[in-house]
């Protein structure tokens, strides 16, 4: 089908979904059903409401869906939601887009575009960012910017873990699987409640580990395994019939045999080909990958009166990261990269909600965040008589106040507005010297050839507003227009090699609008949810591998002008019979840069496609129940995606553009009558399919380019209790 008459035909059905009458629902059977699709409560606006009655882009996985969809870690999530692209990285580093918006770039001095929030905390950096899923109530994945009451680096969306709350019964959830790949998981979580009402303690052990999907040639092991150790304490006291205290603590250790290493797109140096088995791979420098972070939070939470509520979040967390990539994947000392990162960060929100018996509601605080990183990395390639050092030490600090409010006008109209004001100061101080081939392995600073020796500052302002309203049309239609500003501070270049190169690159924002529909069809048995999206980008931050005057390798971290991204997007659920649930959803996106300034000053933005934006993203989804005469449950799960073209790298390479593809997942479980314990067997990428989801293109300086690939077929069995 022509592309334009795809994009009707979705223009189309986002129109029948805007106009749906107002007596839409008088059209289904008046009689109250028996079954219904199970409504869900979340907190994308930082007040519990139900996800259809939510003005706002959103899309909610419980407990049941992450486990149908197998889900062990955050990438698991990226098909079920329109829009998202989310992935490892080359060094442990979250990839996450959310409509075209996001940062490939994995080192600390790049901000991510899209923050991830654990438990009301945002997670300053993309190490450590790429969570596990564990104890896990629910994911949010908010779409579009969320400046207005998220703030700080969510210019493209927000992903935020909900964890579960300790209950007020003793119980006990364990759980034991292993698969192919040496996969192995296991998990205790224990509710204890010390004091009747008054003191709940939870505790939870989980580790997730597996041998690596490749085999390196070099040495005969696997490349690229996962051995994570991850614990959680939560603390919830009631300290009267007001006040709340939440106390979490976190802690998590990966200590990986090996870091994971790309293929070979195009030969190395002219001396090794190229290769065609993504999982057979050839890597001298992989030999380290350790992340490790701990978090803790406090949360109290008091009730002035029914109306008026004040929070406070205070949190310190950790994050080290240790890491041997080697970027020529060859069994040569060409070029391999050293990441030694250690990071900590405080953050202090206070938060004011109200909500009033005549509907009106409002949101408002203030946020500090002082994050300080020390990275040191550089290059390892004694075949090429090449070693370098760096040490970047960068201290980060973020100060906002922010306010949104819902106003009704009538009983049907409602005015949504907003703004946050925010203050970013950034510290950067960075060291570089170059060695000679015969030196040690990292050999330290201040024993080589200073090249670099900056120590630079400097701030940024932004105003981001919101405004929008919705208009409910009926008692289950509601539909909603919105204008918001996202806002990512600007920085500095943890690349430059020279005092000259100590120059700010610009804050990125987007002017967002967006209309969509919210429907809740046949008494209940179906929703139907569509979003029409247009984004004016202007200074993305983009980090680019070419070759300096000389011809020499050079890293570009620069700012790129301007983009437009626009699309549509439609969500639909439907429990047709009792024991069937299907889910559907569909992206489409239309994105080009209006402006690409590259090297001499020549806008090469007919030459380029935006960074990990399919044009299509399709995904569906069937659960079905079979009950039987014991009372036990078998349930079968099977979904379908499909993303087309894409480019992982800024240069657009048509050599790592991954094309278009899909994927088969399908699961079974056994769920016995007592609801005690349960069995369950899954299989992903059942075709074994062979897609690229993150790149490396060297060819102007180094002449060569590699590519990183998603797991191929893997299946697990588990086992289940709950006491």
């Amino acid at each position: 089908m022509p592309q334009k008459y795809k994009y009707a035909a979705l223009s189309g059905v986002a129109s029948l979904a805007l106009l749906l009458p107002a007596s839409a629902e008088a059209q289904d059977n008046p009689q109250e059903t028996a079954f219904q699709i199970e409504e869900i409560t979340v907190t994308a606006r930082k007040r519990a409401e139900s996800l259809q009655d939510t003005p706002v882009s959103v899309t909610a996985l419980g407990t049941r869906a992450l486990s149908q969809l197998q889900a062990s870690d955050v990438g698991d999530i990226q098909n079920s939601v329109p829009g998202l692209t989310l992935h490892v990285g080359d060094a442990s580093n979250a990839v996450v887009y959310v409509r075209g918006i996001g940062q490939v770039d994995s080192l600390a001095f790049a901000d991510p575009g899209v923050g991830i929030y654990l438990d009301d905390v945002y997670l300053g950096r993309a190490q450590g960012s790429f969570l596990d899923i564990y104890d896990v109530e629910r994911i949010e994945v908010l779409r579009g910017p969320q400046g207005t009451l998220y703030g700080r680096n969510t210019i493209g969306g927000a992903v935020k873990f909900v964890s579960k709350a300790p209950a007020e019964e003793f119980g006990v959830e364990a759980e034991v699987a292993a698969g192919n790949y040496g996969q192995r998981r296991a998990k205790v979580a224990v509710d204890a409640p010390i004091l009747e009402d008054k003191l709940l303690v939870k505790a939870v052990v989980a580790y997730n580990g597996r041998d690596g999907y490749a085999t390196n040639s070099v040495t005969g092991s696997d490349d690229g395994d996962k051995e994570a150790l991850s614990a959680r304490l939560a603390v919830r006291s009631k300290l009267g019939d007001r006040l709340t205290l939440d106390i979490n603590f976190d802690q998590s250790e990966d200590d990986s045999d090996t870091s994971r290493t790309p293929n070979r797109e195009t030969s190395v140096f002219g001396v090794v080909p190229e290769s065609d088995e993504p999982f057979e791979v050839d890597a001298d420098f992989n030999d380290r990958n350790r992340l490790r972070t701990k978090g803790f939070s406090g949360v109290a939470t008091f009730d002035v009166n029914d109306a008026l509520t004040i929070k406070s979040v205070t949190a310190y967390r950790t994050m080290k990261y240790d890491t041997h990539l080697d970027l020529d994947a060859t069994a040569f000392a060409f070029f391999g990269v050293f990441v030694d990162e250690d990071q900590n960060q405080f953050s202090q929100e206070f938060q004011l909600s109200y909500e009033a018996d005549n509907g009106v509601s409002f949101v408002g605080g203030l946020y500090h965040l002082r994050e300080h990183d020390i990275t040191m990395s550089g290059i390892f390639g004694p075949a090429i008589a090449f070693i370098s050092n760096s040490v970047n030490d960068q201290v980060n600090r973020s100060y906002a106040v922010y306010g949104q409010a819902d106003i009704p006008l009538g009983d049907k109209l409602t005015l949504t507005a907003g703004v946050r004001l925010t203050y970013e100061e950034k510290e950067f101080d960075r060291v570089q010297e170059f060695f000679g081939a015969d030196t040690g392995l990292v050999p330290p600073i201040g024993q080589g050839l200073r090249v670099t020796d900056v120590s630079v500052n400097e701030n940024w302002s932004n105003l981001s507003p919101k405004v929008g309203v919705n208009y409910q049309l009926g008692e289950n239609h509601m539909i909603y227009a919105s204008a918001s500003k996202g806002f990512k501070s600007g920085g500095f270049d943890g690349r430059s090699n020279s005092d000259t190169e100590a120059v700010p690159y610009d804050p990125e924002t987007l002017w967002a609008f967006e209309v969509g529909s919210k429907s809740t069809l046949a008494n209940g048995k179906a929703t139907l949810n569509v979003a029409a999206y247009y984004n004016d980008y202007k200074n993305l931050q983009l980090s680019s591998f070419t070759a300096d005057d000389t011809g020499a390798f050079q890293a570009l971290f620069t700012n790129a002008g301007a983009a437009t991204i626009k699309g549509i997007e439609l969500e639909i659920a439907a429990r047709p019979i009792p024991a069937l649930n299907l889910q559907a959803a569909v992206s489409y996106t239309d994105s080009s840069y209006d402006e690409y300034i590259g090297p001499g000053g020549v806008d090469i933005s007919d030459e380029r496609h935006l960074v990990n934006i399919p044009k299509w993203t399709l995904f569906l989804a069937a659960d079905y129940d079979i009950d039987l005469s014991s009372g036990a449950v078998i349930v079968l799960h099977g979904d379908a995606a499909y993303r087309s073209k894409s480019y992982p790298t800024v240069s657009s390479s048509e050599v790592l553009a991954q094309e278009g593809f899909g994927l088969l997942n399908a699961r079974i479980s056994y769920e016995a009558a007592s609801g005690d314990w349960s069995l369950y067997a899954g299989v992903k990428n059942i075709a074994d399919k062979r897609y690229r989801t993150h790149a490396f293109d060297l060819s102007d300086s180094l002449g060569y380019q590699l590519g990183y690939y998603g797991a191929p077929r893997t299946w697990a069995a588990g086992l289940e209790f709950r006491f």
